[in-house]
């Protein structure tokens, strides 16, 4: 058929469509008009006038309304407002004053009604999506009074549902997997799509789904939009993402239905569908022989096409390895494996080792029949090294006797180059193991001899460190420990385990034991110790002690008598002989130092001096100590005593007594408080001093008889001839050291022309003040009065 043809058919059905959907709904809401004559007065009816013009009649009982419900077409858009119905009312005959009123939903704004006809227009374009229906009240009031002439009536005006919205997926767009390989008709995933457009009426929300792009890999379920496998054999390996266009089409997907599109990426997950394989058949490596045990030898690799962990394999040696000289470990990073050595290789021994390595995947898949696996050879050349030396054996034990003589062969350590040329050997000791050079090496056959002499009581063993290297190259050593043991030799006599003390008591009995005695050797005789003791010949017919064996290697010194006494002999000694059991026998002779003492009844040592004898028979230590402890503190009470009586000074009192403190400042002397070096009592009163009191600064080495002070009577004191009397006695007193002391003097006299010396109470300063006068006071002022006299000479400077 034509192009031009198709559109011009189109059209027609497009134009057939819209009348069809004008005209069906108003002819199906025409309101039913009639009148009951019999059993109605005064009813209404209303009337809904549409495209269509088809009535019939129907009778109600007991009202006059008789509704259906009006319907309006969305988005219609004309140049004046649409029909929707009209209202009658069996009121409105003959010219009766009558209006008809619209309220509710819409009224006034959306719906408007002619008063006089009763004729309900549309005033705007309606959206069923916005707003499916609208409910609104009618009601027939009088024109002039707007009584209400009936009662108010709902009915419901419902927009009707055009195909103006397309069907849209509201989660796209969609991601999806599926496992590659996967059979046809596998469901990937499901697609959803929503019309807003009513789905009840009509097609305008029936939705037909169908792939627009992803074909011939996928289909999808034209009603219920899942997505399926429509291909075999999907690899993911050759192609891992599609694209996927899914449409839905609205109006059970006719012409002229709106559609809407969204996209499915599909992603196809990894199964393990391939094998493990070795990028060559044949891998050769060249390790040199004196690779370290666990180092890596190669490398070898299997790719996988697979990814993550179907892509992992291990590897293994499963031929050419029979004495387990390597191993292979999978590199959990790289996916390698790691050739390494498990045992040493030589040389000289075998030069070449060839493997069979085989790698496996770790997963396989149910459907894959087993795991996956390939296999390559792994040639290994072994390469020559210079190698250091080798010793026969890693440790010598050598044994040597404590009193061998020096330059004595102790033993040989042999040591070879393992090369193919085969080197000479050179031996030394390092000396960082034989610090005090206690033993030799020839450097050609490796005998080790003694260099100083040995002694096993010092060290028992000596670890020695030999040096293995080769003449032709200096840098290949090795080294080997030598143990050497020191073999004991009976060279140490047996003696006291420690210096005895033994005690015996005068009033002990005969074959009373008095000690019991061991001995110990340094030596470590192979058979054990056994020591034989014995008196020197001297002693063996002593009336005093003896020895029993004890079968221990201990013996008991007894008392042969019960006569001993401090007063005769107060200390004996007893030389004992102890002989070893060695080969030759060895002895030494100790003394065993046996004190008499005194004891108690039940032979308790209390003393064991002489001089204890000087105390009272029948007192014990306690009562001693008591006595001591109360003649001590006798003395403390009369020292404290006499202390106290010669401190108290003599004082007579007199009522007319002048006292005065002077208090000196800058003073580096005792002060006012320093009463132990002078004591100022005598100068407090000097009519009450009758005599010559001794000085307390110091202690005198002689006894210094004063003579007779001179007395002043009561009323007439001379404060200067006393002090002059007192300074005449300082200077003549043998016992004073020979050097100025400071001289206290607290009191003034009585009856002075000059007054008080102190300046406390004069109101003068120190510049109205002269002290010419002290210059007359004698040599002792001297000095006091050039200072003065100084300062007054800087004042009129």
């Amino acid at each position: 058929m034509p192009k031009r043809s198709e559109e011009m058919l189109v059209d027609l059905w497009m134009s057939l469509l819209l009348v069809w959907i004008t005209c069906v709904p108003c002819v199906s809401m025409t309101p039913i008009i009639g009148q009951s004559k019999s059993t109605q007065t005064g009813g209404s009816a209303a009337e809904a006038s549409g495209p269509g013009e088809g009535q019939r009649l129907l009778s109600r009982a007991k009202r006059g309304w008789v509704w259906n419900q009006m319907f309006v077409l969305e988005e219609f858009s004309g140049p004046d407002p649409i029909l929707v119905g009209r209202l009658h009312t069996d009121l409105d005959v003959g010219g009766k004053n009558i209006k008809y009123v619209l309220a509710g939903e819409g009224a006034g704004t959306i719906f408007a009604i002619n008063e006089l006809t009763g004729d309900i227009h549309a005033m705007k374009r309606l959206d069923r999506e916005e707003k499916a229906e609208y409910t609104l009240t009618a009601q027939v009031v009088n024109a002039d009074t707007d009584e209400p002439l009936e009662p108010p009536s709902e009915f419901i005006i419902k927009v009707q549902d055009i195909n103006d919205n397309p069907p849209q997926f509201n989660e796209g767009p969609y991601r999806a997997s599926v496992p590659e390989m996967s059979a046809v008709g596998t469901p990937v995933t499901r697609v959803t799509a929503t019309d807003a457009d009513d789905p009840v009426y009509g097609n305008s929300a029936r939705l037909v789904y169908s792939i627009l792009e992803g074909q011939p890999y996928f289909s999808v379920e034209p009603n219920s939009a899942t997505i399926k496998i429509a291909l075999h054999g999907m690899d993911r390996e050759m192609r891992e993402e599609y694209l996927v266009v899914i449409q839905a089409k609205d109006m059970g997907g006719h012409m002229g239905g709106l559609s809407g599109t969204t996209t499915v990426t599909v992603t196809l997950t990894d199964i393990n569908d391939n094998p493990p394989k070795f990028s060559k058949s044949l891998y050769e490596f060249v390790i040199p022989e004196d690779l370290p045990i666990g180092k890596m030898g190669g490398k070898v690799k299997a790719n996988d096409r697979d990814i993550g962990e179907n892509s992992k394999s291990t590897y293994s040696i499963i031929e050419g390895d029979d004495q387990g000289m390597f191993e292979i470990a999978t590199d959990s990073q790289t996916q390698e494996g790691i050739l390494r050595l498990k045992k040493p290789i030589d040389y000289e021994s075998k030069r070449a080792y060839t493997l069979k390595v085989e790698a496996t995947n770790i997963r396989s898949e149910p459907s894959s029949g087993g795991p996956f696996k390939d296999t390559a050879t792994v040639k290994v050349v072994v390469e020559d090294s210079d190698e250091p030396p080798i010793f026969f054996k890693p440790v010598y034990l050598l044994e040597v006797n404590e009193n061998a003589p020096v330059n004595t062969v102790i033993g040989t350590v042999t040591a070879r180059d393992p090369d193919s040329t085969g080197s000479l050997v050179r031996y030394f000791i390092d000396r960082h193991t034989d610090l005090e050079r206690q033993f030799n090496i020839n450097v050609d056959d490796g005998k080790i001899t003694l260099a100083k002499p040995l002694d096993r009581e010092t060290d028992t063993w000596h670890n020695i460190t030999v040096t293995a290297t080769e003449v032709r190259n200096h840098s290949q050593i090795s080294r080997a420990i030598v143990a050497i043991r020191v073999m004991d030799i009976n060279d140490n006599a047996p003696e006291f385990a420690t210096e005895y003390e033994a005690f015996l008591c005068e009033n002990g009995k005969p074959g009373q034991v008095i000690q019991t005695v061991s001995a110990v050797d340094k030596d470590d005789p192979i058979q054990g110790h056994y020591f034989d003791y014995r008196l020197v010949p001297e002693m063996l017919n002593n009336p005093n002690f003896t020895i029993k064996n004890n079968q221990d290697n201990s013996i008991s010194v007894l008392a042969k008598h019960d006569t001993f006494r401090r007063q005769k002999q107060e200390m004996y000694f007893l030389p004992i002989i102890v002989t070893d059991n060695g080969s030759p026998p060895m002895s030494s002779t100790n003394t065993l130092t046996i004190r008499v003492c005194g004891c108690s009844k039940d032979g308790v040592v209390q003393s064991c001096n002489v001089e204890a004898y000087v105390l009272p028979i029948g007192l014990s230590m306690g009562a001693l100590i008591a006595i001591l402890a109360c003649i001590i503190l006798l003395l403390v009470v009369l020292f404290v005593t006499l202390r106290r009586h010669k401190n108290e000074p003599l004082i007579i009192k007199d009522d007319e007594d002048v006292r005065e403190n002077i208090i000196r400042y800058d003073d580096e002397g005792g002060g006012e408080e320093d009463t132990e070096a002078f004591d100022i009592a005598t100068l407090q009163n000097p009519d009450g001093i009758n005599g010559y009191l001794p000085r307390k600064d110091i202690k005198p080495d002689l006894q210094f008889m004063p003579r007779a002070g001179q007395h002043s009577g009561p009323n007439g004191v001379d404060v200067d001839e006393f002090i002059n009397v007192r300074l005449h006695e300082a200077d003549n007193d043998p016992t004073a050291p020979p050097y100025d002391s400071i001289q206290i003097y607290g009191y003034e006299g009585r009856g002075s022309i000059a007054g008080s010396l102190s300046s406390l109470e004069t109101a003068s300063s120190d510049s109205d003040q002269n002290y010419d006068y002290l210059r007359e006071w004698g040599p002792r002022f001297r000095r006091l009065g050039e200072l003065y006299s100084v300062g007054e000479s800087d004042r009129e400077t």
